[in-house]
């Protein structure tokens, strides 16, 4: 069954998390229609011990899908984002630049934890600068591409797409050539232990709220594992990454955006 929100900025709220969430709570619907994916069964236990996380991901593995991590929903985010960091977590964050500078092609599947618990899978390629697509698995119909510039949320059943500016989407930390975390973002928290380093990005956007992006990277393989979107109501979406493999040769036509034969709904 496919769920429709009847109101209109729902859109906006969308490109915030898109890539982490083409679902949202009830409780988030805003303003203009946008398709929502059947909701998944849900899964026991979504919290991952340090045990789960063992061995680095390799390239050329098939790995069973992981359970994401979810944060806790009552944790205390730092409000300050002219926080100042110490050595180690400056050092920390230049790491995960540097990751996220080096990755020119990146393909692999992902889990999608929704703010309601549900679960959604698929398959996910990346090609620097600004090149994504997104697959889910069926019975949803959701399929997100962005072309370097601008980003498709497309619902193959219904024939129709949405279209937003790469960006205004979380995902220009992932898609950008070179990024220099604490320069170029408003980061408000920076952790590690033995199994993650944790970065949490702030962004304050005048008509839409304040939003946030964890990411995490494995601590010994220093990898990206996952990232969470906390949207401006409050609602996290996790995806977790696996099998990932950054030499695999890629289709440009993956990242095609065909204006023709979609209809973007008014709103």
């Amino acid at each position: 069954m496919t769920h429709h929100f009847p109101h209109r900025g729902i859109r906006y709220g969308l490109a915030l998390v898109i890539a982490a969430s083409v679902t949202a709570s009830p409780g988030v619907a805003q303003n203009v229609p946008v398709p929502k994916p059947a909701p998944k069964a849900r899964d026991g236990g979504v919290q991952m011990s340090a045990q789960d996380q063992k061995g680095p991901t390799t390239t050329g593995a098939t790995q069973a899908p992981p359970n994401p991590v979810i944060p806790n929903p009552n944790r205390n985010v730092p409000a300050n984002i002219f926080a100042t960091f110490d050595a180690n977590q400056k050092a920390q964050a230049a790491k995960v630049s540097a990751y996220l500078s080096s990755l020119q092609t990146l393909v692999g599947n992902f889990v999608q934890v929704g703010p309601d618990g549900s679960k959604t899978k698929g398959d996910f390629v990346i090609q620097k600068p600004g090149k994504v697509r997104f697959e889910y698995e069926a019975p949803s119909q959701i399929a997100i591409v962005a072309d370097g510039s601008s980003l498709a949320v497309r619902d193959k059943k219904l024939a129709t797409q949405d279209i937003y500016p790469l960006s205004q989407t979380p995902l220009r930390f992932l898609l950008s050539d070179r990024i220099d975390l604490l320069k170029d973002t408003n980061v408000v928290s920076v952790t590690a232990d033995d199994v993650f380093i944790s970065v949490t990005i702030e962004e304050k956007q005048a008509l839409i709220g304040t939003s946030r992006l964890l990411l995490m990277l494995g601590t010994k393989d220093g990898q990206l594992k996952q990232w969470t979107v906390t949207d401006p109501q409050g609602y996290d979406t996790t995806v977790a990454v696996y099998n990932l493999d950054t030499s695999k040769k890629v289709d440009p036509g993956l990242f095609k955006i065909d204006f023709t034969n979609y209809s973007t709904p008014p709103g």
